[in-house]
């Protein structure tokens, strides 16, 4: 199976561990991962912010880099939201086979127990195009409850934004800080040596808070716990 990664910009830029963690996964498990270099951004930053005419020769941009492959693998909801559920509104017909990382492992691969090992407490934050868009459901906390060594605990609230929403975050701070102080105290309720989630944008906004806090408290992408060996 030719399988690309789609490492997104925020993964990029600020957190290239998930970009890694992720292909080291899918190649564990048997994929051929392929890393189209001529890709970008998908667009989502400027369509959520109104710009239409900026988003769309990035979406296709990422139709033509990404067309051919047998799956798209996304370490990101959001990002994978965007391309399924959003470019058809520009105009532009995704290509085929674009998941969110979860759906690929669990629908495609089959696979729920990935190999990997992780003696850690760790609780999971569904994040909103995941749940809300993608309908993930159940899909993450499944691979993570196979892991070996780690106890998941369950989140309050689970469902509630953390108020990140991209630029919603920058142009509502106050409103944006009080979701995330909600959210916070929900996961340090948990007891949670981890906090988890499948978009980094939201972890960086938990976990932003939670370091000034001084909480103690890591936060992971799903992709670096599942790849994990010990």
């Amino acid at each position: 199976m030719r399988v690309a990664l789609f490492v997104t910009c925020v993964n990029d830029t600020l957190f290239p561990g998930t970009g890694r963690a992720t292909a080291r996964l899918l190649e564990r498990l048997g994929c051929a991962v392929e890393f189209p270099p001529a890709q970008t951004c998908c667009g989502q930053m400027h369509f959520n912010t109104g710009y239409r005419d900026g988003a769309e020769p990035l979406a296709r941009r990422f139709a033509e880099v990404f067309g051919g492959y047998d799956a798209v693998v996304v370490p990101s909801g959001s990002c994978a939201a965007m391309v399924r559920e959003w470019y058809p509104t520009l105009g532009v017909e995704p290509p085929t086979g674009v998941y969110e990382l979860s759906e690929f492992l669990v629908d495609v691969l089959e696979v729920v127990d990935v190999g990997a090992y992780f003696p850690h407490t760790v609780t999971y934050h569904p994040t909103c195009h995941s749940l809300r868009s993608l309908r993930v459901g159940s899909r993450p906390e499944r691979l993570l409850s196979a892991v070996r060594g780690l106890e998941l605990r369950p989140l309050g609230e689970a469902e509630e934004c953390c108020g990140f929403g991209g630029t919603f975050s920058v142009k509502n701070p106050a409103v944006s800080a009080a979701m995330c102080a909600d959210k916070v105290g929900h996961v340090l309720a948990t007891g949670a040596e981890v906090l988890c989630a499948a978009d980094n944008s939201c972890l960086m906004h938990i976990g932003g808070t939670m370091r000034r806090q001084r909480a103690g408290v890591r936060v992971l992408h799903l992709a670096q716990i599942l790849e994990a060996t010990g």
